[in-house]
């Protein structure tokens, strides 16, 4: 595939997205400075990766060349073999990444995501599941050089989480997190197993592109606030004062709770980002759009036998069903060092999207 048009086209556009960004009128409308400034920072990639492309495509043709006019064992011959050998890699990787420009990037990828995790089947082994999801993100976070922020939380009796709702904040931050969506079942020994025997149990995680205000219209009169004394750890100061805020939307009874922060203000303020998101997924999915699903289509009922991934401890393996990956690296993975599985996720995304193009 000739990808020389296509690098001039996104030259073209960056070149129109300089002029643009010159001009101190755009910034009076923040959010289209804000369309405008993220288009460019990919754009500005982009180009760069093509030229580089091109300028691969070219030192590879030179020294094919050469190899039909020098003979074989050549002192000449063998330093083409060798460059040879150095640039194809590379021009494959940014052919990849050339290729993925070509695909329009999704709306809601370069946005902060809200992440709701669950326990589901298998009792108090499925919330200390869900705590060991919980810290997994949280230290893919670090790797990242993300922030996360806690939003709420149901501890458990045993330990671990019935629920809990935190933010990550960052650079493509759903362009990564979006597959982690669906049901994750480990099989473990649980430490209160006397018999050795191993448990399933499963957890349904839903990740949610933070939604602004301009997406979903949240009109006064269809939502009820309420405020009550905050539970569980978080200081003294959380315990005696009502400073947690419940949110019912009216239209469908969907209920939000934060409870996280000692301001009540701040909890509503959160309160209403997770009502946003959920809303405008609904919204999203009656848009047949691409980048999410209604939560029972994320998540489904969290039964055993539904599963995006498995977490099998005793054969220290991980396997995502989706694209039948297995590796054998648990220990590691668990620990947030998720990429191994996330990198070949988007990879096949962007070879079902290619294909649907016709690309």
């Amino acid at each position: 595939m000739d990808l020389r048009p296509y690098i001039e086209k996104f030259a073209k556009r960056l070149a129109e997205l300089e002029a643009a960004l010159s001009d101190p009128k755009l910034f009076d409308n923040t959010l289209k400075a804000q369309e405008v400034t993220k288009e460019y920072s990919r754009l500005k990639e982009l180009v760069a990766d093509g030229h580089r492309y091109l300028k691969v495509q070219a030192e590879l043709a030179e020294h094919r060349e050469l190899l039909k006019t020098e003979p074989t064992e050549s002192e000449m011959a063998q330093l083409a073999k060798e460059e040879i050998a150095q640039l194809e890699p590379e021009e494959k990787r940014l052919e990849q990444r050339v290729m993925a420009g070509l695909i329009p990037p999704e709306a809601a990828d370069s946005r902060n995501t809200i992440i709701e995790i669950r326990a589901g089947a298998g009792g108090s082994e499925s919330a200390l599941f869900s705590a060991d999801l919980y810290r997994m993100y949280c230290r893919y976070a670090e790797r990242q050089g993300w922030k996360n922020e806690p939003m709420d939380s149901s501890p458990s009796d045993v330990g671990g989480f019935k629920e809990v709702i935190f933010t990550i904040t960052g650079q493509d931050v759903y362009k990564r997190l979006k597959y982690e969506s669906g049901v994750h079942r480990v099989q473990r020994v649980p430490a209160t197993e006397a018999q050795g025997r191993i448990h399933t149990s499963t957890c349904t995680v839903a990740v949610l592109p933070e939604a602004q205000e301009v997406d979903v219209e949240i009109r006064p009169e269809d939502i009820e606030i309420n405020v009550c004394r905050a539970s569980g750890k978080g200081g003294q100061g959380v315990n005696t004062t009502d400073s947690a805020v419940q949110i019912i939307y009216k239209p469908t009874g969907m209920m939000v709770r934060c409870a996280n922060e000692r301001s009540q203000q701040k909890n509503k303020l959160s309160a209403m980002a997770v009502l946003r998101s959920r809303l405008l997924e609904i919204k999203v999915a009656e848009e047949n759009a691409k980048y999410a699903a209604h939560r029972k289509d994320q998540v489904g009922t969290g039964e055993r036998s539904e599963r995006i991934r498995t977490y099998n401890f005793p054969q220290n393996r991980v396997t995502d069903h989706r694209i039948e990956l297995t590796l054998y690296n648990l220990p590691a993975f668990i620990d947030g060092d998720i990429d191994c599985l996330i990198e070949p996720l988007m990879a096949n995304d962007l070879k079902e999207r290619m294909a649907a193009l016709k690309l």
